[in-house]
């Protein structure tokens, strides 16, 4: 995103959308923009409308939030675009200022996601709206925006400390998530639920194998997934043996 002239921690897969300026008045699904991002609680993201086609001086792209979150940017930096945010974070606009919009124009909007929202619930309310210089409506649309997840934490073992063959591992993720931990093989080394405190624990129930490995945490909780960093790690031969 270093395109942009805001720098935002975004959390979330964003997916683009398509924005026309048809002829005619489109409705949502004949044409109209569209665009779809997942966020984690308490985080920004960005969504995308893009494809702009023969946007003449003084038309406009609108994004109306969904309930509960709020627009907090449009960091597009380029020539011939204005946007702005309204007052209240509800929405906000893209302006072309000067000549037409390039086909290829990618249209971001910061989206402010509130801690309390739910992993994997669908935000209603997300809509996009396109209207010519004199403010007549050219398309409508929607946007989704999927409440995401926070990416799990490893905080034991510590990287680069000889362990023994069944460590405990632990960590920090969101409450009630399942985590499951994996080698540098995919191998399952163990899963439990997350506390309502946000801490996990768990101890492999087969030693893992001497030597380097790595560790990575995966976090699932209502059909949304993230990952932790991987961290080195080495079992010693010794603790092996005498497991």
């Amino acid at each position: 995103m270093n395109r942009y002239s805001r720098t935002a921690a975004v959390a979330g897969a964003v997916l683009a959308g398509v924005l026309a300026f048809p002829g005619a008045p489109a409705a949502a699904g004949d044409g109209g923009p569209w665009g779809a991002a997942t966020i984690a609680p308490g985080r920004e993201g960005i969504v995308e409308v893009a494809g702009v086609q023969e946007a003449a001086e003084g038309a406009t792209l609108t994004l109306i939030a969904p309930r509960g979150t709020r627009v907090t940017g449009t960091p597009l930096d380029a020539s011939g675009h204005r946007g702005s945010v309204a007052a209240d974070g509800r929405s906000a606009t893209y302006t072309v200022s000067g000549g037409a919009a390039g086909q290829d124009r990618v249209f971001p909007f910061v989206l402010a996601v509130p801690a309390h929202a739910v992993p994997g619930t669908r935000l209603r309310g997300c809509s996009l709206r396109v209207t010519d210089a004199r403010g007549v409506p050219r398309a409508v649309g929607r946007c989704a925006v999927t409440v995401g997840l926070a990416g799990p934490t490893l905080t034991r073992p510590l990287s680069g400390v000889p362990l023994a063959a069944r460590p405990e591992i632990s960590g920090t993720a969101h409450p009630g998530a399942q985590v499951t931990v994996r080698d540098q093989d995919d191998r399952e080394a163990c899963a439990t639920t997350t506390a309502p405190d946000g801490t996990w624990t768990c101890t492999p129930g087969l030693g893992l194998p001497a030597g380097a490995n790595r560790l990575q945490a995966v976090a699932t909780l209502n059909g949304v997934s993230a990952m932790s960093e991987q961290i080195d790690i080495s079992v010693t031969e010794e603790a092996r043996s005498g497991q």
